[in-house]
Formats: C-alpha cells, structure tokens, sequence
C-alpha cells in the first residue's frame, strides 16, 4: 500500500491531467514487473505516467528517483499493459514531479517523453 502523500500526489497528477484534455485509463496497473501510476490517453498517444511526490525543500529532485532500473520496470509493466489491452495508440513515458507545500500538493513539473524504452 502506497504512504498517503504518494496516493495524494498521483491524485493531483489525475486531475490536472484531465484538465488538459487526458483520459485516465487505469491507475496504479500491477504487472509481475511493478507498477505504473497512471496511464492516460490523449490524442494519438498513451502515457505511462510515474508520480514521484515530494515534501517542500527536500533535497533530491522527484523526478531524480526515476533510476534506469525504475524505466526498465515500467517499460515491461508497460509492454504488459499493452500485451494485455492492445492499442494502436503511440505509447510515451512521462513523469510527473509534485511537490507538497503547506499542505497542498501542486503539479511542479511534466515531462512528456521523460523516458525511451530500454
């Protein structure tokens, strides 16, 4: 079970991506691989998207906790997803930085194509 603040961050990260036109087509998918937050469809594409959620002033980045070990995870989670629910859609890996300040969670940086498949 995710610690709250990860729940919460993933939560920020829903809705502002269907503020921007997304649609969230499952959260937190579970492969034998690991996981993958949310994947979400826009357009011609289908983005896995990994949430990493920090408190203000913490001193590594979120986006920095993505380690290549971490991509090659959700690469095959990815390719299991879609092993699973074939698509014609252009799959990407985003990334999604949030931060946590004075209580409340706030998208700081998106990264389209964060990552390349290994």
């Amino acid at each position: 079970m995710k610690p709250a603040t990860g729940t919460a961050g993933e939560e920020c990260v829903a809705a502002w991506l269907e503020e921007r036109g997304y649609e969230i087509l499952k959260r937190n998918f579970h492969s034998r691989f690991g996981e993958i937050d949310i994947i979400a469809r826009r357009g011609p594409y289908i983005a896995f998207v990994e949430v990493k959620t920090r408190a203000q002033n913490s001193l590594v980045s979120p986006l920095e906790a993505i380690t290549p070990a971490k991509q090659r995870k959700l690469t095959a989670t990815a390719l299991e997803y879609l092993r699973q629910n074939p698509s014609k859609l252009q799959p990407r890996f985003d990334a999604a930085a949030v931060c946590l300040r004075e209580g409340c969670f706030a998208v700081e940086q998106y990264l389209e194509n964060a990552f390349f498949a290994h």
